[in-house]
């Protein structure tokens, strides 16, 4: 029997699907290893809080009901702790979701949107799927050249997208060029900030973007609850933005996009600031050993302000992570994320850390032997 090929829209012939982080389930079953070390997906190797883990077993006692829809209790507690208004919060199934909510709601065909090159693969592929035209300004030592963002603006600009740290390079974006880049991109320009790492970032070069939105009803920052907070397998993040923006996001959004045991967790987990600081404390120490490590074995890296470091590399970083796969250390290869002689490593537990510094003295040495 001849099956006829049913079309899809013109938009999405040519998506490919994203390339998640290889889970430890299937490398173990397809390498037959016993002990792997995940460190491709920027996840908190400290877990979450245990607060957040009492609340979802209290919480399990409600799973034949539906969640609320605007997660209200958790918007209110969010809007106390940021001192902002609870009507400028939308809560999603992970930041990703309030990505999709805006393109679905504020792009048309060929409308064209600015983001950096190379970035977080999400802005990109929502604009294109929404029939809009991603327009994509090189990175400047891998960070984000907001003065040729700004000259690419044309009277099709819709949104612009900013990476504060950026995904995959961990680099941010200096607080005067940010600041000067807000005032001046135009009010009927949405500028998202997805600051998914912010909970991470030390450095005083960092703008604080929160005052900006009693002054500038354009702007958007997105934050989540899958980094420092631990809850990825949760997925729940927000977007922080003008109440006007919000009521036409309701309007795409699904009724229960977050669920109860997110909600939740996410919740608890603002009672625990000590956990967060000690996460970002612990990850500020894996970083500078793995800094320190790399520098020794004379490798080269983008300053990260995040929980995970790109390494550039002589060899393809696809060659590097089949290698280091074979060790039972998963990490990204660079070629899936815009740069061929690269890979991302999540920074890990103090023992994890080492494992990958190990693993990967084995491939270089394995390669120079050859």
């Amino acid at each position: 029997m001849t099956f006829t090929k049913i079309l899809v829209r013109k938009n999405i012939e040519n998506l490919s699907a994203y390339v998640s982080g290889k889970p430890i389930e299937e490398v173990q079953r397809e390498l037959g290893l016993e002990s792997i070390v995940k460190l491709a997906s920027n996840e908190n190797p400290y877990g979450c809080s245990p607060l957040a883990k009492e609340s979802m077993l209290i919480e399990m006692e409600q799973t034949s009901f539906y969640p609320e829809g605007m997660a209200p209790s958790l918007a209110e507690k969010l809007a106390r702790k940021l001192n902002i208004k609870q009507d400028n919060i939308i809560l999603g199934n992970g930041s990703d979701e309030v990505i999709r909510l805006l393109t679905r709601t504020y792009i048309q065909q060929n409308d064209e949107v600015i983001m950096a090159d190379v970035t977080f693969p999400r802005y990109e592929t929502n604009v294109l799927i929404d029939g809009g035209t991603p327009v994509k300004i090189p990175l400047i030592n891998g960070v984000h050249d907001l003065q040729g963002m700004y000259e690419a603006i044309t009277e099709k600009t819709r949104m612009i997208f900013v990476c504060n740290p950026n995904n995959p390079t961990g680099t941010i974006v200096q607080k005067e060029k940010l600041r000067s880049f807000i005032e001046k991109v135009p009010k009927h320009i949405l500028l998202i900030v997805d600051e998914a790492y912010y909970e991470y970032v030390e450095d005083e070069e960092y703008l604080e973007t929160l005052p900006f939105l009693n002054t500038h009803s354009n702007l958007v920052i997105l934050r989540t609850f899958s980094k420092i907070y631990g809850l990825a397998a949760l997925r729940i993040g927000y977007g922080l933005m003008d109440v006007s923006i919000i009521q036409e996001l309701i309007k795409v959004k699904e009724p229960f996009n977050t669920n109860r045991l997110a909600q939740a967790a996410a919740f608890a987990s603002l009672d625990d600031p000590t956990f967060v600081a000690q996460c970002a404390r612990k990850n500020e120490e894996g970083r500078r050993y793995l800094e320190n490590e790399l520098r020794d074995m004379e490798l080269t890296f983008f300053p990260s302000h995040a929980n995970f470091i790109m390494v550039k590399l002589n060899h393809p970083g696809r060659y590097v992570f089949e290698e280091l796969l074979k060790q039972g250390v998963i990490i990204r290869s660079g070629h899936l994320l815009g740069y061929e002689n690269t890979i991302r490593v999540t920074i890990g537990t103090p023992l994890e850390n080492e494992r990958f510094i190990k693993s990967l003295q084995n491939v270089i040495n394995k390669t120079l032997s050859t």
